[in-house]
């Protein structure tokens, strides 16, 4: 896992705007992006999955679906990010290969430490701070990431709130990469983004 921004691109967030946006975060060479899609039918989150696919294939950008092992599979993603209540790591992990990567949600020092010895090439923790996105979660501050990095060795990509005027204090607290979401949509002409690419 790459060390750096984790963007995720969220369907309801950019609306027809998205596979614009992955264009442009490949040429901004974000390490990864994410696809996350909750409000569209199967056969167009395939059709969006493809595209990136198309994207980011040879870039050195990665591409991850989130949550559907069969998205991945019919994309060819590089790897798939499973939830707490997704998919079991090991039946994920038993059809994708080795080769591929497997990213896991953690919000406590328990999940993250599980997730590492499970397998999981990174882990997402958080929510670091309040977020729109997944509002009913309490935010865990940055504690948590001194603590869970004590603890584990792979990768920490944090979540939630994280943005140009936090980020700071949040790569400080041991994290190897933050993921962004809500802020991705919002900055229209990027300076935010470009800001924090630049810290790594």
């Amino acid at each position: 896992m790459k060390r750096g921004l984790y963007a995720i691109l969220d369907s309801a967030l950019f609306e027809d705007d998205l596979i614009n946006a992955a264009g442009i975060f490949v040429k901004l060479k974000v390490p990864v992006l994410q696809l996350r899609v909750k409000d569209r039918e199967d056969r167009e989150f395939a059709c969006l999955a493809l595209e990136i696919r198309k994207i980011t294939k040879g870039s050195g950008t990665l591409f991850i679906v989130n949550d559907r092992l069969d998205i991945a599979l019919v994309s060819g993603a590089d790897g798939l990010h499973l939830g707490q209540g997704d998919l079991p790591y090991h039946l994920a992990r038993g059809i994708l290969g080795k080769e591929r990567l497997i990213g896991l949600s953690t919000h406590s020092i328990k999940e993250a430490v599980e997730a590492e010895v499970l397998g999981a090439d990174y882990i997402g923790l958080g929510p670091i701070f309040k977020t729109s996105t997944k509002p009913h979660l309490e935010p865990k501050g940055v504690a948590l990431i001194k603590e869970v990095r004590k603890r584990v060795k792979i990768p920490i990509v944090a979540i939630g709130g994280i943005n140009e005027e936090n980020v700071g204090e949040v790569l400080a607290s041991g994290a190897d990469g933050v993921a962004l979401a809500s802020c991705l949509s919002k900055a229209k002409d990027l300076p935010e983004i470009v800001n924090i690419i630049n810290l790594f």
